[in-house]
């Protein structure tokens, strides 16, 4: 291993190849027409550019699909745009997104939603860094992600990495990077290896906790990833806030329902029967404290059931997969 700083001068950024280093930017949007297009403007933005700028419409209704044909129509540099004929959730539209970047021959895939505001230099930082922590952690590190704020400049709550019992062991070595074993996707970059070896995320989630599973897989697979706070992003979500089974809802519930159920089942079938258990009482007493109504609870208990037997398996690039896609 290289030596800690103090004994040997801190190893240099890699120089990039823009032909080993080929992006395909993955976005992932539903009904966000007013703030897709400065997610695709940031994008294009960057000093690193993305060789393609992957747009997956998860059956919008609110134009984005117009839209979108009209930005192809003008000569959007390196778009691509993928209409889907049904919503399948954020899940379903990275692993449609994910896989098509990796189609198209990409080196790394870079995941984000659609109301992401990365900086100008936020894609090329996680590519120097996750290159820099590889070689002096001396093992490829699956994943890189960016520090989300919220738009008044604070720390987005819903975005927060989980991090390594040793983060800062790629940072004492000489990378400007933190040890992390999960994060969510908005400006994650995944290597090309990763997606080939281990697949693509949770089609059958459809939203909640597919990044976290995603990420997870890869950490049981390869180490931790990084967290590179120097590559920043804005996440424009309408509350700044994380989620709180106190506030579970009949408005809601249809989210919280799906995400539920998807951690327990993570806890269940890769953590254990106690660590199911231990995530179930604590959603049920969130609820109890927050005076959740009792119909709305019972339909969390019944979510948080059924994880007992959901358990999607991960689909690999060229698989089949249901339902149809249309490119422009």
């Amino acid at each position: 291993m290289t030596n800690a700083p103090g004994s040997t001068p801190a190893p240099a950024a890699p120089e990039l190849s823009p032909t080993s280093n080929r992006v395909a930017a993955v976005i992932v949007t539903f009904n966000r027409l007013a703030k897709l297009p400065k997610t695709l403007e940031t994008v294009r933005a960057q000093d690193h550019a993305p060789e393609w700028i992957v747009v997956v419409n998860n059956n919008s209704s609110d134009g984005t699909g117009e839209y979108l044909d009209g930005l192809s129509a003008q000569g959007f540099p390196g778009l691509v745009v993928m209409h889907l004929p049904e919503n399948i959730g954020g899940a379903g539209g990275f692993e449609m997104g994910m896989e098509k970047g990796y189609e198209l021959g990409a080196d790394h895939v870079w995941v984000m939603d659609d109301d992401c505001y990365p900086d100008p230099s936020a894609l090329r930082l996680l590519i120097e860094q996750r290159e820099q922590a590889s070689r002096v952690l001396e093992r490829e590190v699956p994943f890189a992600c960016s520090l989300v704020k919220y738009i008044d400049g604070t720390l987005c709550e819903m975005n927060n990495p989980v991090m390594s019992w040793d983060w800062p062991r790629a940072h004492l070595l000489g990378a400007d990077a933190l040890l992390v074993i999960e994060c969510t996707f908005v400006s994650v970059l995944f290597p090309r290896f990763t997606i080939q070896e281990q697949g693509l995320p949770l089609r059958d989630y459809f939203i909640w906790f597919d990044d976290k599973e995603y990420t997870k897989r890869l950490e049981r697979a390869y180490g931790p990833g990084i967290i590179v706070l120097a590559s920043e992003v804005v996440h424009d979500m309408g509350v700044n806030a994380g989620v709180n089974y106190r506030q579970v809802t009949e408005e809601n519930l249809w989210k919280f329902e799906k995400g539920a159920r998807n951690q327990a089942s993570f806890r269940r079938h890769y953590e254990g029967r106690w660590p199911y258990i231990n995530y179930v009482r604590h959603v049920i007493l969130q609820m109890r404290e927050g005076k959740v109504a009792k119909p709305v609870q019972k339909r969390m208990r019944k979510a948080l059931w059924s994880a007992r037997t959901f358990n999607p398996k991960p689909r690999f690039p060229g698989a089949p997969s249901p339902g149809s896609r249309q490119e422009r």
